[in-house]
């Protein structure tokens, strides 16, 4: 590889969340030292989640399947949906396991600073599956920011008439 090939690495790593250019070349560096044993790894496993990783066309998660696991579930409870800021909140319930309802991502929260607005975010999937199925409750677990209020409010008004703990 040569330093430019190296450079090039160190500058895509760092543009992963929470990795700087210092923390990239460490990564870099670590994997070079491990060349043989960890590159190909790496690189396989890119390449699985590249060709076999889709996005649940109900709840918007990540899975080989779409409907995902979750949502094609005959155990989970059907009546009760989660509504999650991004998949890693997901992740997080899931890990708990105490949660055993659907889930629904929205991709964000609505924010006038950073311009998001509700056609950003997947309300409009949300409410398709409010009519669509038998849903009774509905647990709004996004951040507790003023952002996140500001969705849970809007979220809220929308769901107003409807018939939904």
């Amino acid at each position: 590889m040569s330093d430019q090939s190296i450079e090039q690495l160190i500058k895509i790593i760092s543009k992963l969340p929470s990795l700087g250019t210092r923390s990239a070349r460490r990564i870099v560096l670590h994997l070079l030292k491990k060349k043989d044993a960890l590159i190909p790894q790496l690189v396989d496993a890119l390449q699985d989640v590249k060709e076999h990783i889709k996005v649940c066309e109900i709840c918007g998660n990540y899975d080989t399947e779409s409907p995902c696991s979750i949502c094609s579930s005959a155990t989970r409870d059907k009546n009760l949906l989660c509504i999650v800021q991004d998949i890693n909140d997901l992740w997080a319930l899931e890990r708990g396991g105490l949660y055993k309802g659907h889930y629904h991502v929205l991709g964000g929260v609505l924010s006038a600073i950073e311009g998001v607005t509700p056609d950003d975010l997947n309300i409009g999937g949300l409410l398709e599956r409010i009519n669509k199925e038998q849903i009774s409750e509905i647990i709004l677990a996004l951040p507790a920011t003023v952002d996140g209020q500001i969705t849970m409010h809007y979220i809220s008004s929308l769901l107003k008439d409807k018939n939904i703990k």
